[in-house]
């Protein structure tokens, strides 16, 4: 099924009986049980107001489509989106829908945030075919109950979006990466001393055995605060500018290291000052991978064999939180939660989708 209007979807919606697996353009997200809902029908840019930073967009518009858009202008979404076909090798058209569902946001998120801080309003449907619109075109409109942030990232579990509002970014004038090939520990305290300075970093990864640092903005800017990093961090750094900083973040933006490495792929969150115990935890438990750190090492991308997940789980304890990505495991896609925070799920599950016809499965 394929609504091509909101109308379309209310009306399917309020005689549904069976459970729906809600997708966009298949490019992201996990893999559910349920009759197909291709969500990837209702489409179009409904407003772009360049010099307000606002685009309202139909949630099946393709990501692609939106970004040649902002671009015309010199705008960007600036939460920078991972495509993460090929590492998960899968193909399609990822649709912002989608991205706004699984509050997919890349390395600049460290400065300006994730998807759902850029996003400023919505419309969906719930799981009684009545329309919901929260939230507006400007940061200030905070009417309500903030269901913005709750549905971005719910995976379409709380109902079908529609509409998403977003502030957007004027494009920098240029950027430049530092880059030093330095050891894994050493690397990852450099990006600490790197985020904790006052020169505004927009990315901090190591991968490949070299440690990144990002900055972006008006050309002397930038200039002024790679050579004060360079000062800071001391030893030997590389400046990297203009396009050849660009691909080095898209490469990393998209797990490029880790493409053809393995047959699961996990995210791992973790305090950046775990970030190197935590591979070590995972070699002493035999789990052989390859890893991306990002944000500095406070997210942990990697990849090992399927059927690693129990062991992963067990390496973890009280160093961080793993979800699988991709592969066939002995182990649930995302961590049991806490009791509480299960109370509140299946709350908001009971509210917003009383009769369980979305994604089944896709809250845990």
């Amino acid at each position: 099924m394929r609504p091509a209007s909101e109308t379309d979807l209310v009306e399917l919606l309020r005689g549904a009986t069976q459970p729906f697996a809600l997708r966009g353009g298949g490019t992201r997200g996990a893999v559910l049980a349920g009759a197909g809902l291709d969500c990837s029908g209702i489409v179009g840019v409904r407003l772009y107001e360049p010099a307000a930073l606002t685009l309202v967009v139909a949630a099946g518009t393709p990501l692609a489509e939106v970004e040649a858009v902002l671009a015309a202008e010199r705008q960007r979404l600036g939460f920078e989106v991972p495509d993460l076909r090929a590492v998960l090798g899968r193909t399609g058209v990822s649709t912002i829908g989608g991205v706004f569902a699984e509050n997919a946001s890349g390395p600049r998120r460290l400065q300006l945030g994730a998807c759902r801080d850029a996003a400023l309003g919505l419309r969906f449907v719930d799981g009684t075919g009545a329309v919901v619109k929260n939230g507006g075109r400007v940061m200030k409109n905070v009417t309500g109950y903030d269901l913005v942030k709750l549905m971005a990232g719910s995976r379409g579990t709380l109902g079908v979006v529609t509409e998403i509002a977003f502030k957007v970014q004027a494009l920098p004038e240029t950027e430049a990466t530092l880059v030093s090939d330095l050891p894994a520990a050493a690397g990852l305290a450099a990006l600490r001393r790197a985020l904790g300075s006052p020169y505004d970093i927009s990315g901090a990864a190591y991968a490949a055995g070299q440690a990144l640092v990002r900055v972006e903005g008006m050309a002397g800017s930038v200039a002024y605060r790679a050579a004060q990093l360079r000062a800071l961090l001391g030893g030997d750094w590389a400046l990297v500018e203009g396009a050849g900083s660009a691909a080095i973040w898209r490469d990393i933006r998209d797990l490029a290291p880790l493409v053809g490495r393995g047959e699961a792929l996990w995210r791992i969150a973790c305090v950046p000052s775990e970030a190197l115990a935590v591979p070590a935890a995972l070699e002493a438990a035999g789990v052989a991978h390859a890893a991306v750190f990002d944000w500095g090492g406070g997210l942990l991308w990697l990849t090992c064999a399927a059927g690693q997940g129990a062991r992963i789980r067990a390496a973890l304890a009280g160093r961080g939180e793993a979800a699988r990505l991709k592969g066939a495991e002995d182990a649930p896609a995302f961590p049991p939660p806490a009791p509480g925070v299960a109370a509140l799920q299946a709350g908001l599950k009971a509210r917003f989708d009383p009769k369980g016809l979305f994604n089944p499965g896709g809250m845990v």
